[in-house]
């Protein structure tokens, strides 16, 4: 798998777990735990897509 394609996989799953998030929010059985969960793992993928973009420029 080339890097960018594996950066738009990131990029994808990061999209996919805004999603939840905002689904999340609008629900009323949803719990802080889970939210902090999901941010933790779309704030992990952004640091990984920064991260894949800077060493690809280099």
């Amino acid at each position: 798998m080339s890097v960018e394609a594996h950066i738009q996989q990131l990029e994808q799953r990061h999209q996919i777990l805004e999603t939840e998030i905002s689904e999340l929010h609008s629900s009323p059985s949803s719990t802080d735990s889970e939210l902090a969960l999901l941010k933790r793992r779309k704030l992990k993928l952004k640091d990984e897509i920064h991260r894949l973009k800077s060493a690809e420029q280099a």
